[in-house]
């Protein structure tokens, strides 16, 4: 954080509500590193941004558990404090029939619309249950959603195929 007030120099943990927003499940570490790491080190990866900044924002527990609000807080908060594309390795299902949960998507469709309206790029995984997102009764959420800025990935595996456990879309998922 280029300007940080808060105690948040790296970024923001919305669980514990501080600036400490260390990964206590590996996975955000992981894709972290295969955005940004540095290559030609002789340690691990190399990224595929490898002079990029990055953002640390939690919201998520170890156990995977979190809100929509917290969701929402950290999009904006991205947004707010600079950033340009947003990598979101997170989703979830959603009722269609449910009026909370047809709420909650509307708030969290309105959060990545605004980030839309700052030129934001929000890359999001379209899943993990071999669903279709096409299908509003299986879709994963937020990866299912039309906004413009909406870029979904689908899993590959080491051949570089479809993983069989990904979700897909014709309509839903950009790319692989």
């Amino acid at each position: 954080n280029p300007n940080p007030a808060n105690g948040d120099l790296i970024g923001w943990d919305f669980i514990h509500n501080d600036g400490l927003p260390y990964d206590d499940q590996g996975h955000g570490t992981h894709t972290a590193g295969s955005i940004g790491a540095v290559g030609g080190n002789g340690i691990g990866i190399s990224g595929v941004s490898q002079k990029v900044s990055i953002m640390a924002l939690k919201f998520l527990s170890a156990q995977g558990q979190g809100s929509t609000a917290d969701a929402i807080k950290a999009i904006d908060y991205a947004v707010a404090h600079g950033a340009r594309v947003l990598s979101n390795s997170w989703g979830g299902k959603s009722d269609p029939n449910s009026p909370s949960d047809q709420q909650e998507n509307k708030a969290l469709y309105d959060s990545i619309d605004r980030a839309r309206q700052a030129g934001v790029l929000f890359v999001a995984a379209a899943g993990n249950e071999g669903k279709n997102n096409d299908k509003a009764s299986e879709a994963s959420y937020p990866a299912a959603f039309d906004n413009d800025n909406v870029l979904s990935v689908a899993a590959t595996d080491e051949s570089d195929k479809l993983a069989f456990f990904s979700n897909t879309g014709a309509v839903t998922t950009d790319l692989a």
